[in-house]
């Protein structure tokens, strides 16, 4: 039954990310990288560092702001490093693309929809740059064929963005048959999970085939159980750190749909 107010509530819960985080304190990229490189040095991680835009961002503007996280990662003590680039917000331009990757940082690309991924894909093949492979989407797997011969880092992640032809009904195991056609390649493949069964599942495959592994982790989540079993298998970690206008009404957006990450993160923190 409908009851008056009804429509309200639903328009504030949806405008509350952006309002909420418009009303946040947005770091400058030379902030985010001081701040990687504090974790690194503390907590011996290798760093992804990652620019959310604006939705009404322009591409040169993104570009712009991504060039300026990788000098100032530069300017940081020596830490392993990276940049996560969302290629749609540039308009997969390969100028501007070009442009942050001459910087000498290495980064790794994400498609927002499969039908996105082709192009993702062929701007990959450029030298310096991966890519990150959803399994959630049905075409990863034959991505992750196509991508194991080749120099490109991978990062298998779950991915937030549905497959139009429906999801699997088992995602642990998509995740799995991914990380199972990226196993035996030489060059490096992340494991992007706060799962620590996936964790373990997806590590030992890597490890047992003798590809360089690593275990991702989100700035945010939870992290001391997953980040256990990369100490078991000797596999270094890798700590995403998002910062941007984009990222607290991305944050907001993920509690309120799903209220168990705070409680669960709180719990990780104090070892329950």
């Amino acid at each position: 039954m409908n009851f008056p107010g009804k429509a309200l509530l639903r328009q504030a819960r949806y405008a509350m990310p952006d309002v909420v985080g418009a009303c946040l304190p947005m770091e400058s990229s030379e902030a985010a990288a001081a701040a990687c490189a504090r974790i690194a040095t503390r907590t011996n991680v290798r760093i992804t560092l990652g620019y959310f835009a604006r939705p009404d961002e322009e591409p040169a503007a993104v570009a712009q702001a991504f060039v300026q996280a990788a000098r100032a990662l530069r300017e940081v003590e020596a830490i392993d490093a990276e940049l996560a680039v969302k290629v749609p917000p540039l308009g997969f331009d390969q100028a501007l693309l070009r442009n942050i990757a001459g910087e000498g940082i290495p980064l790794i690309l994400d498609a927002l929809t499969p039908e996105q991924a082709p192009q993702t894909l062929s701007l990959a093949e450029a030298p310096g740059c991966g890519v990150a492979l959803p399994a959630r989407w049905r075409r990863s797997v034959d991505d992750a064929g196509a991508l194991r011969k080749k120099d490109c880092r991978i990062r298998v992640i779950k991915g937030e963005w549905a497959d139009p032809q429906n999801d699997p009904e088992d995602p642990a195991e998509a995740f799995l048959d991914v990380v199972r056609a990226l196993a035996g390649r030489t060059a490096p493949v992340e494991v992007a999970t706060h799962d620590p069964r996936l964790a373990e599942a997806a590590l030992a495959i890597l490890v047992a085939s003798g590809t360089p592994a690593e275990l991702g982790q989100l700035r945010g989540l939870p992290q001391r159980r997953s980040r256990a079993v990369a100490l078991r298998h000797k596999v270094p970690v890798r700590y995403y750190y998002p910062y941007g206008p984009g990222w607290w009404p991305y944050a907001i957006e993920q509690a309120l749909r799903k209220p168990y990450l705070p409680v669960w993160a709180l719990r990780d923190r104090i070892g329950r």
